[in-house]
């Protein structure tokens, strides 16, 4: 399921790298700060779940995001997220009935231990 496989901070990064646009594998590594096995065995398990793709070019081979897992994550998400709104719309209109703190110039700031 890809929530297990997301539990896994280095395979967000992944996924969040992969996102901007496709890499190879010696590029994650380096990013990452991952040794090569590392980054293979991450992206295997992505693969695997189907939220990474693989194009071969000649001898190189592009990892790139397959986004339609996580849309169906999205999906199974959207009847939760009245939650979280409703928390937000509530701690935003806390926060507008909070009355303005006065600015302080530099002048105005006293050393406590004066």
């Amino acid at each position: 399921m890809p929530f297990d496989v997301l539990a896994e901070p280095v395979r967000r990064q992944i996924l969040d790298l992969l996102r901007e646009r496709p890499r190879m594998v010696g590029e994650l590594t380096e990013t990452l700060g991952l040794s090569q096995p590392g980054t293979s065995k991450h992206l295997r398990v992505l693969r695997d779940a189907g939220l990474v793709r693989v194009r071969r070019d000649a001898q190189r081979r592009w990892y790139e995001l397959n986004p339609e897992p996580l849309r169906h994550i999205d999906e199974w998400l959207t009847p939760y997220r009245w939650m979280w709104d409703s928390r937000l719309d509530a701690l935003e209109r806390h926060l507008d009935t909070m009355p303005d703190e006065p600015e302080h110039s530099g002048d105005d700031q006293r050393d406590p231990h004066e």
